[in-house]
């Protein structure tokens, strides 16, 4: 059972001023999950899924968000969007204005302009909608176009996203898994928004169907100055289609930069290995593979000091007792590590 101790949140923070050049500002944003125990169902802990992360979003990019499975990256977008209820501590400010500050009307004035894409588009479908109901219900519901243009609308949305209009009263099973993405692109895309969570969009579908979707999504992004979170865990992919690259490890961020930078010089020793694991399509080239040692320890107890040390191969003494915080180890590119130095400043 948990002490007192540990149930004490930290939801101290320095508040950000807003910079126009960014749509969204993430800054040390924690979400925390009770733990409930005994007959009391009292709270004895707490599931750490995102531990205080800080990050920057320039309009009309894409930021990828990679990591392992349970890392946080999921909860990060969708706390990001509301739809984890309550945020823990931390800011997130979109267009300068704090998303928890909003009242429930405003929220739903902001819902079109913050939309997500999620993992699974079966799932995520109701199977007892033809696919033009399913595409236009946020539409007729937010007004965003005149009742008697609203069928060219949903028609014009289709064909951007590779649907044929002919297929508005077809119903998602009749759709292979591709297409169902296109649906799901498609619905987020009918409401104008200018921010888009794609929820591992492609982990899904096949290696070819996911390089249409990806170049579908690159070129709405192009034609609609869209701005994208990419949460994924295929470094191949985010490479391809984002600007920006952050990547996670039990609810940390441990390195943040330029794409480019991330993967030719990568500093971290988890980011190392995450890279390490890419495939090469190349028969004579040799892969130095970096194995991580153990599995991913829990979030509701995570260790103490550096959380990525009881894997980490170079780990040092210091990591097992002191948390090391982010470094500008070159213009743009940070790093959270004991290796570099201010790591433990």
């Amino acid at each position: 059972m948990s002490s007192k101790e540990d149930l004490k949140i930290d939801t101290s923070y320095t508040p950000v001023e807003y910079d126009d050049q960014y749509i969204l500002m993430v800054n040390n944003l924690k979400k925390y999950f009770p733990i409930k125990g005994g007959m009391l169902q009292k709270t004895v802990g707490y599931v750490k899924a995102v531990d205080g992360i800080t990050f920057n979003l320039k309009r009309g990019t894409t930021m990828g968000l990679v990591g392992e499975s349970g890392c946080g990256k999921t909860t990060t977008g969708r706390t990001i969007l509301r739809l984890n209820g309550e945020k823990t501590a931390g800011q997130i400010l979109f267009n300068g204005k704090e998303v928890f500050d909003f009242t429930t009307k405003e929220m739903r004035d902001m819902r079109p302009r913050m939309q997500i894409i999620f993992q699974d588009p079966f799932s995520s479908l109701q199977p007892r909608m033809p696919v033009g109901e399913i595409i236009g219900e946020a539409v007729r519901e937010h007004n965003i176009v005149p009742k008697e243009e609203f069928d060219d609308y949903i028609d014009k949305i289709m064909d951007e996203c590779g649907l044929q209009p002919f297929q508005k009263d077809r119903y998602p099973h009749e759709f292979s898994g591709g297409q169902r993405q296109r649906i799901c692109i498609a619905r987020a895309l009918a409401l104008n928004p200018e921010f888009v969570v794609c929820d591992e969009p492609v982990s899904a579908l096949d290696v070819s169907i996911q390089a249409q979707i990806i170049n579908l999504l690159r070129d709405l992004q192009k034609k609609h100055n869209l701005t994208y979170l990419f949460i994924s865990h295929d470094l191949s992919v985010v490479e391809h289609i984002s600007d920006t690259v952050g990547v996670m490890y039990l609810g940390n961020l441990v390195e943040y930069g330029p794409t480019e930078k991330i993967f030719n010089n990568p500093l971290h020793p988890y980011t190392k290995a995450l890279l390490s694991a890419v495939p090469v399509p190349d028969p004579d080239s040799k892969m130095n593979r970096i194995v991580l040692e153990g599995s991913i320890p829990s979030p509701a107890n995570p260790p103490k000091g550096c959380k990525f040390h009881t894997r980490c191969s170079e780990c040092m003494k210091r990591c097992e007792t002191e948390p090391p915080v982010m470094y500008e180890a070159e213009p743009g590119h940070f790093v959270v590590c004991h290796l570099y130095p201010g790591g433990n400043q």
